[in-house]
């Protein structure tokens, strides 16, 4: 029997063409409105569905398991608000990441606060609020120590520690180095000790946390850094001769295909390289609490930027476009750390086809005022023309929503969509900053305050 081709699932890269060619029809973007970003709702609901079902497979049944979004991969409110509603928490690393948290709806048993720079103040509002805090370094102890004062304090509270176990290839992304400003650095002489004597002297300090990085960093090195913390674990309960820790937060960090389509590694590797290096982890003694951010969205979005001129310097095409270091900050600034996958399409939003002599050699250039802006450099692709598009693709995470304001650039209208029938529905996810707005943003109301110093 013969599928009828509407009820088979469309794939990944099916609803992304579909969605880029709705994206023009529906005027998502436009000459007024030249750069969009777009998001794979039925893409994100699978990532978090797979990281459920990896970790599900793998913990002994009834182990509390707290899944934390990391809200610095995608700091925009409709998109928190999907993934609480698919049972995932926020981790928070600032003030403004626990509001966004909170307008999405994520309750206080459901927020974890890391940031190697919490103020006394920020301190103090997430005891206030109940949510889970791990402190970074024997200042910021001391802090809580003051703050808690003889009470039994509502939040779950723990230590953040560095395990030195190494860094992968993109250092700047590298948690768990001998140098990194993350954490309490457990190979440092004399702080091992220090750390199970602060456990021991505080009975309310009841979870380890330690994250070694993100990108670039191989699951191997991830393992052996939740190993690192497990084992300290299990040192400090025996030295204090009870359970007094409970839960083990082991971070994020799963890295990122940006070559293909294909999701690897997966959710279901890790977790099977953890039960295999850290089974003692899984057997239902210690709860636990990831922050992955990045694996969750990056493959379910892309950055669709319409090319504005097509030229030419020293004999080398190229694509002027509105996408550039405003959104692929880091594209721009570090090409070979994470250089990313282009497709080419023409105005209708149609994949573009190779001419008869084949592809061309082209720069992908971006509308920032320096010469370094761009996207992609010697790329081989189908001649780009004005009023083609080009979609930059495993932009889901960081991409369209932590904005770079160089040139006074707007933030683009973002947009979640899904198949509807044999069509795409959207929805907004927050609209296209306008001229006002930036205006408003740099002053625009104090416009006189200087003239009169």
């Amino acid at each position: 029997m013969t599928a009828n081709p509407a009820s088979v699932p469309a794939s990944a890269a099916e609803r992304r063409e579909r969605a880029v060619r709705a994206a023009v029809e529906q005027g998502l973007i436009s000459p007024e409105q030249p750069v969009v970003g777009l998001l794979d709702v039925t893409g994100v609901r699978a990532a978090a569905a797979e990281l459920r079902a990896a970790f599900d497979e793998v913990v002994a049944p009834g182990t509390p398991v707290l899944h934390a979004f990391a809200v610095k991969a995608a700091s925009l409110v409709p998109v928190l608000r999907l993934l609480t509603d698919e049972g995932l928490g926020c981790e928070v690393a600032s003030p403004g990441e626990l509001a966004l948290a909170r307008a999405a709806g994520a309750g206080a048993d459901r927020i974890v606060l890391d940031s190697p720079a919490k103020t006394p103040a920020e301190l103090r509002e997430a005891l206030d609020l109940g949510i889970a805090l791990n402190a970074d370094n024997p200042q910021e102890l001391a802090r809580l120590d003051a703050l808690v004062a003889g009470t039994t304090p509502r939040s779950p509270l723990g230590l953040r520690v560095n395990p030195q176990v190494g860094g992968g290839s993109i250092d700047a992304l590298s948690t768990a180095t001998a140098t990194s400003k993350f954490g309490f650095a457990l190979r440092d002489v004399g702080a091992r000790d220090w750390v199970v004597r602060a456990f021991a002297d505080r009975p309310w300090l009841t979870r380890l946390h330690a994250h070694v990085g993100s990108q670039g960093c191989p699951l191997d090195l991830m393992a052996a850094g939740v190993q690192a913390a497990y084992e300290l674990a299990e040192e400090i309960n025996e030295a204090i001769g009870r359970r007094q820790i409970d839960t083990l937060d082991i971070g994020g960090g799963l890295p990122v295909n940006f070559t293909s389509d294909e999701i690897t590694p997966s959710y279901r590797e890790y977790t099977q390289l953890l039960k295999t290096t850290v089974p003692g982890l899984l057997d239902g003694r210690y709860g636990l609490v990831t922050e992955f951010g990045r694996s969750l969205l990056a493959k379910s979005g892309v950055v669709l930027a319409r090319v504005e001129y097509a030229k030419s310097a020293g004999g080398r095409p190229i694509a002027v476009t509105h996408a550039g270091a405003q959104l692929a900050t880091r594209t721009v600034f570090a090409p070979t750390s994470w250089p990313l996958r282009i497709a080419p399409y023409d105005a209708d939003g149609r994949p573009k086809p190779t001419g008869p002599d084949g592809p061309v050699t082209q720069d992908i250039a971006g509308p920032c005022c320096f010469a370094g802006d761009l996207v992609a450099e010697n790329r081989a692709l189908p001649e780009l023309a004005a009023g083609d598009l080009v979609g930059l693709l495993d932009t889901g995470a960081y991409y369209f929503s932590n904005h770079f304001a160089y040139n006074s650039l707007p933030r683009p209208g973002v947009y979640g969509f899904a198949p509807d029938g044999d069509g795409i529905r959207f929805a907004e996810v927050r609209k296209p900053q306008t001229v006002a707005e930036i205006v408003a943003e740099s002053g625009g109301a104090e416009a006189e305050g200087l003239t009169g110093l």
